[in-house]
């Protein structure tokens, strides 16, 4: 009954560690089956942080009052660099992850240790304490005969440590220590108590199967690789977001010019309708012709809003590839002109440079030699086992006599030893001759996908290459024809004011005028994206903006455990700062097109509100 309290204070400690946590599993000796399913409630999930931002600017309101600040293009750079955690890509008029990170590559990394681990050596240590009490029958007493229960108390105490190494070549050493003390009472032996103890060497080495350097080192050369397919994806990524971020500046720039194209637009419309109607006054037009140019002037106050709208879609891109929020007290301006300098590209060197440079191409390659390591492997274990087998003993015992002395062997006076060689080999090897030629296979195919890449990156260089001729001679083009478009304007403005000329004259010249005027801005803002484009296809953009990955490190768990001390270990490949690659300005990027209205005098637009901005029709006579 003493043992009761004691008892009774064991399962009750069993039981408070036993208890779940809040929001756990409930306990049950033995569990029930799942016959439901169960979904939390969303309010039960933690809440994540939101970031506080402001309402985002619209066409109705534009929220006028932000103070301006300029932005470079090598600031927009640095700060989308900065902002890299989860890699963002330009698609259309937002982006989205890319699904990398900079933290893959030091997962990946990880894998290295756990293909070294299988070298590491092994310890192991194992202790027992026994005790038994066997009942056996016996005579008491043969007259009178007498049978009464007796039994045998042993104990026993046995220890095993065993020390194992795997080696490179696929060998194995082992180091074994066993030690086993006896104690029997009564006494049924020679030696009470006794003491045996045996220490061994064992030694096992493949070899074919499993057996060679380079066989065995395969797993930890094939994570390596794997790394740093990870890193150049990852640079991949970061690659396109750079050139997505070039990408979405000077689509804002573009998108600025042609909001004062279009309001340059409509102020001539408005101008033109001003004009129609005191010339209807006079007796000079008819209605005809004061409703032509208040239509013309409705469309084009239409393409004011939209031209807005898509300035503010585009804002929002680059903010989105930025990292930034939708909307703050702030509004970017882009400060950093495109570039009017035509490029000249020797087309033998970007195809070598894209070899060499190029992410994907790199990543293929990285593959084949991941195939050829596979490929080892396979014809490793292709071939029957055969594994030689050594091991020496020796053995040792000590004890105390009947007579109460102890006494003990000598060291190495009981020695053993083992030798041996073990072969196996499935019937035909079907299997292993499978899986060599399926990497056999496996290296041709993806032999033929890399030269499909290279096939297919000559062709979008080529495709670059034109592009980059394409554009610039449209850029040429388009600022001849914005010159004449707008000498035309002019002088069919100043013929219609005098009458000389109709206005449908007229709305073809403003328009001609507005289109020459964007269109040369988007052939040189899409000289300079294909200029990104082309560092991103030959695969030296970073480079070519002075961006270098930086290792950050961070302390975890050791070789010692939680008992020793933390040691560091690779976290992230942050992309590090950009160089100054692009000339900053303080003024607006559109400076740089040296806009300039038509001649003469035009009225501003008339401010938005919730009334008809468009002067109503004359009262017919």
């Amino acid at each position: 009954m003493s043992d009761c309290p004691r008892i009774a204070s064991l399962l009750l400690l069993f039981f408070a560690i036993a208890m779940p946590a809040v929001g756990d599993e409930p306990w049950h000796l033995i569990f029930p089956e799942q016959r439901r399913i169960e979904i939390r409630d969303p309010s039960c999930l933690p809440r994540a942080p939101l970031p506080r931002v402001p309402v985002p600017p619209t066409v109705t309101s534009p929220q006028a009052d932000r103070t301006e600040r300029m932005l470079s293009l090598d600031e927009a750079i640095g700060i989308a660099l900065a902002n890299t955690e989860v890699i963002r890509v330009l698609a259309g008029t937002g982006a989205a992850a890319s699904g990398n990170t900079i933290y893959d590559p030091a997962i990946h990394n990880t894998e290295v240790d756990r293909a070294r681990a299988r070298f590491d050596p092994e310890v192991q240590l194992e202790n027992q304490f026994l005790q038994t009490e066997t009942p056996q029958p016996g005579i008491i007493s043969e007259s009178p005969l007498r049978v009464g229960i007796d039994g045998q108390q042993v104990e026993t105490y046995d220890m095993d440590f065993g020390l194992s190494k795997t080696t490179a070549t696929g060998g194995s050493l082992g180091l074994g220590v066993n030690a086993n003390t006896r104690r029997t009472s009564p006494a049924d032996a020679g030696l009470n108590p006794q003491a045996r103890s045996t220490v061994d060497l064992s030694m096992t080495q493949p070899l074919l199967q499993g057996g060679g350097l380079r066989a065995n080192l395969a797993p930890i050369e094939i994570a390596r690789i794997d790394t740093e397919r990870s890193f150049f994806q990852t640079k991949d990524s970061v690659q396109q977001s750079v050139r997505g971020v070039i990408e979405a500046y000077w689509a804002v720039v573009f998108a600025r010019v042609d909001l004062w194209t279009r309001k340059k637009q409509a102020e001539q419309g408005l101008e033109s309708l001003n004009v129609a109607e005191a010339r209807q006054r006079t007796g000079f037009a008819g209605a005809a012709e004061v409703a032509q140019t208040r239509t013309a002037y409705a469309n084009f106050r239409a393409n004011v809003i939209s031209a807005e709208a898509n300035l503010l879609d585009r804002e929002a891109a680059l903010r989105n590839i930025l990292g930034l929020p939708p909307s703050d007290p702030l509004r970017l301006v882009p400060s950093t002109a495109p570039t009017q300098k035509r490029l000249e590209v020797q087309w033998d060197s970007i195809l070598e440079t894209a070899e060499r440079f190029r992410p994907d191409l790199i990543e293929l390659k990285l593959i084949l030699e991941a195939d050829h390591q596979q490929l080892l492997m396979a014809r490793n274990n292709a071939l029957p086992q055969l594994n030689a087998t050594g091991m020496y003993r020796w053995d040792g015992l000590t004890g105390r006599t009947p007579d109460r002395e102890y006494i003990s062997s000598e060291a190495g006076e009981f020695t053993g030893w083992q030798l041996g060689v073990n072969f196996s080999v499935p019937l035909g090897l079907r299997q292993g001759r499978a899986s060599v030629r399926q990497w056999e296979l496996l290296i041709l195919r993806d032999r033929a996908n890399l030269d499909q890449a290279l096939h297919n990156t000559t062709h979008v260089l080529a495709a670059s290459y034109r592009n980059l001729a394409e554009f610039y001679e449209q850029y040429r083009a388009f600022r001849e024809a914005r010159e004449a478009a707008h000498l035309n304007l002019d002088v069919q403005l100043k013929a219609y004011q005098v009458g000389r000329t109709i206005y449908l004259n007229v709305l073809q010249a403003i328009t001609d005028w507005g289109n020459s005027v964007s269109a040369e801005a988007q052939a040189l803002v899409q000289y300079n994206i294909e200029l990104a484009n082309l560092d991103q296809q030959t695969g030296v953009i970073l480079e070519s903006h002075g961006v270098r990955f930086v290792e950050e490190r961070f302390a975890a768990i050791g070789p010692m455990g939680r008992m020793g001390p933390e040691r560091c270990y690779p976290r992230a490949m942050r992309p590090g700062t950009n160089h100054q690659r692009y000339p900053a300005g303080d003024q607006p990027a559109e400076s740089g097109f040296e806009l300039e209205g038509p001649l003469g005098p035009t009225a501003p637009l008339p401010p938005k509100s919730s009334r008809e901005v468009i002067p109503p029709p004359s009262p017919r006579q």
